[in-house]
């Protein structure tokens, strides 16, 4: 399938105004990047973080300063998930390793006292399978301590919590008993055990993260190698199977990828954590395979025609690959595009990067590696073949 056939359209002829933007947009990013810095995940800053799901919109700003009296300073909250799904990210920076464990303890007692002081008894959306699973095996309605196996008996029952449990995994929050319901491992006795028992608080804490400062700072300096030696490697193979200029193109769409795709995501305010790295690893493969395919195009039309002039070359290669191009290029982001519209919050920052990036990327190949190939061949191959010319 083709989109473009026989197409002549001179890319090369915008290539001082591309190359004039794309500088200013990559000096506009990383002077955004370091005057506001990263929205750094817990995975690199260290720190506590909490996904929180409450039975009515909390307040944020009652919320801060209860968590302030509490002394735990200078804590994140933000809204998570869909408009009535009542979330929080609640993060909490960097401390010590002994406050760093006790940090999502702390938190949690806040709740407690703010949004639970009228609850009492068993609650169902903070006790996890274990803690029901002892209530129920204490009370014993399906008489399984009868038969001698303690063993057996607390893993029927932990079968039977688990059923409850599962209810928070998918809705977040149980709030009326209508939703449990008598189930294979269930039964109708033990049912009415945890309604006489039992009650519903009204938050649920969903997850629960905690990064000590050590290893924020080693995943941190790790992620950064992984992508510096992988601009190398690509560097290394670009150069030895084509040639160092065109090394040097890809090396220089590559750098210009992430940077723009770096202060965009900044912009865009996303957390920066480890799938962030995978992000940008990936936009890194799409952005490079990209202009492999149109340099190996550019080496094939100059190996037929070694008269013809390189600007000429590139600009028939680029129509060349053009539908291929736009093929990629549309499938790709007809995916992306899908996961970031559907995906969620949790892969929210990850399909915007990829989103980005597949864009950037297309644009780079054809506005930034093929322009710099020519800057350095007109500057060094000008030299190299008056120095031949010479020693002839």
């Amino acid at each position: 399938m083709e989109f473009f056939r026989n197409t002549s359209f001179n890319f090369m002829r915008a290539r001082r105004v591309c190359l004039s933007l794309s500088a200013v947009v990559v000096i506009a990013s990383l002077g955004y990047i370091f005057s506001r810095q990263l929205n750094l995940g817990i995975d690199f800053a260290g720190g506590t973080q909490m996904i929180v799901q409450f039975d009515e919109p909390p307040d944020v700003q009652e919320l801060r300063g209860l968590l302030q009296e509490a002394g735990i300073e200078n804590a994140s909250i933000q809204a998570f998930g869909d408009e009535g799904d009542n979330s929080i990210i609640l993060k909490t920076p960097v401390a010590d390793d002994e406050e760093q464990r006790s940090s999502a303890s702390r938190v949690e007692e806040v709740l407690q006292r703010r949004y639970n002081s009228d609850v009492s008894g068993f609650d169902l959306n903070r006790q996890g399978t274990e803690a029901l699973a002892s209530m129920l095996l204490g009370a014993d309605p399906d008489g399984m301590r009868a038969t001698g196996d303690d063993i057996g008996a607390r893993e029927h029952y932990r079968e039977g919590a688990a059923e409850v449990m599962a209810l928070r995994r998918t809705g977040g929050l149980i709030r009326d008993w209508s939703e449990i319901q008598p189930g294979e491992a269930l039964s109708a006795e033990a049912l009415a055990v945890i309604r006489d028992g039992a009650t519903f608080g009204h938050f649920a804490v969903q997850s629960s993260d905690s990064v000590l400062p050590q290893i924020g700072g080693e995943l941190r300096r790790k992620g950064l190698l992984a992508i510096a030696f992988s601009l190398a490697g690509i560097l290394t193979y670009i150069w030895f199977r084509f040639e160092l200029r065109f090394g040097i193109g890809a090396l220089v769409a590559l750098a210009h990828d992430v940077a723009v795709c770096l202060g965009l995501f900044a912009f865009a305010g996303y957390e920066f954590n480890l799938t962030t790295i995978a992000a940008f690893l990936t936009v890194i493969g799409y952005s490079v395979n990209d202009s492999v395919v149109v340099f190996d195009r550019v080496r094939e039309n100059l190996r037929r025609n070694r008269r013809e002039s390189l600007v000429d070359v590139l600009n028939r290669s680029l129509n060349q690959t053009l539908s291929r191009t736009a093929l990629t290029s549309g499938t790709t982001l007809l995916a992306v595009g899908c996961l970031f519209v559907l995906g969620g919050d949790v892969i929210r920052g990850f399909s915007f990067l990829l989103l980005v990036g597949v864009l950037v990327g297309t644009y780079s190949s054809i506005y930034v590696a093929s322009p710099i190939v020519l800057i350095w061949e007109t500057t060094f191959g000008r030299a190299r073949r008056e120095k031949r010319a010479a020693a002839a």
